[in-house]
């Protein structure tokens, strides 16, 4: 089995009426959850590395464990599991360049916080260098609030994406795939306590309209379920006003344009909630295997409930 780009991925989710989940990914264990999840749900996958995930664990130690991740899961299930690794939120030519050099498949150029003439002009760069290599090129148009590594955008620096723009962008820049701001955002605290969350499903049917067959993709759409936040709240944490994107207007998405859903701020949630329990119940323990298993289970099993219940991608490797 070797690594795979998203673009069959993408024409299958979008005739199919699914999408595919794209888990950030930081250590063995969440890589190992993740991977696992998807074997038994025979679910294709994208595992994504951040700027600041790659800081953190280093380019080399990640697609070495991914590369186990692909064996493991080969042999595992018997069958060729299809695995793109994705670079989320590429901030420069150079670092595109650095993880395509690197064995990446797919990579996001996003410069949605830049002019547009800059943000064509930087993404036609990626994608001409990508599409040398056998890469494609997720770009991203609007800009989203919120906070999650190195994305920080303040509310009222974020933007609706206008659909007029989209046609222009992707003819003149060729990017392979769009990511658009709809109302979703980043980290744990998408929307107000008291609001009722509500993605502009207008502008996704216009932009859809206007780019027939085209993948979409939506970044910041954890929905931080409440047990998680209920059980690192009652064991030591202080969360209050974590709010996401219910789940039910994912599927809605996922059943249009949308052939990839970002998913970062779960894991991170189901992981730290297992550890917090695990250390309150636990207290004179101290061998990292104790809680980091159950953490790894409690990713899998929350990766496996969004491959069935909300992607809709079981069963479509």
């Amino acid at each position: 089995m070797s690594l795979v780009t998203s673009k069959e991925m993408f024409e299958k989710a979008y005739s199919g009426g699914y999408a595919i989940g794209a888990f950030n990914v930081n250590n063995m264990e969440i890589i190992q959850g993740i991977t696992e999840a998807a074997v038994e749900e025979r679910a294709p996958l994208i595992l994504q590395v951040s700027k600041g995930a790659r800081s953190y664990a280093r380019h080399i130690y990640l697609m070495k464990l991914i590369e186990a991740a692909v064996i493991d899961a080969e042999e595992s299930a018997g069958f060729d599991l299809p695995i793109c690794v994705h670079l989320d939120h590429g901030d420069s030519f150079d670092l595109c360049k650095s993880c395509i050099d690197g064995g990446f498949t797919s990579v996001m150029i996003d410069m949605s916080s830049k002019p547009f003439e800059e943000n064509i002009a930087v993404t036609k760069q990626v994608v001409e260098y990508a599409h040398d290599h056998g890469v494609v090129v997720e770009a991203e148009l609007g800009t989203l609030a919120g906070v999650e590594d190195e994305v920080k955008v303040k509310a009222e620096d974020s933007s609706y994406t206008r659909p007029e723009d989209v046609q222009e962008f992707v003819e003149r820049t060729g990017c392979d795939s769009l990511a658009i701001a709809i109302g979703t955002s980043h980290g744990a605290y998408k929307f107000k306590p008291g609001t009722k969350p509500q993605l502009r499903f207008d502008i996704l049917e216009e932009v859809s309209r206007r780019l027939p067959g085209f993948p979409i993709v939506l970044h910041g759409s954890s929905s931080v379920p409440q047990e998680f936040v209920d059980i690192i709240n009652s064991n030591g944490g202080n969360m209050p006003g974590a709010i996401g994107v219910p789940e039910d207007q994912l599927r809605k998405a996922a059943s249009m344009s949308v052939c990839k859903i970002n998913i970062d701020s779960d894991l991170r949630l189901a992981m730290t909630a297992s550890i917090r329990k695990y250390f309150n119940e636990h207290p004179a323990d101290f061998d990292p295997r104790q809680y980091l298993k159950p953490a790894r289970a409690a990713i899998k099993d929350m990766v496996k409930h969004k491959l069935v219940d909300v992607l809709g991608c079981s069963g479509k490797a």
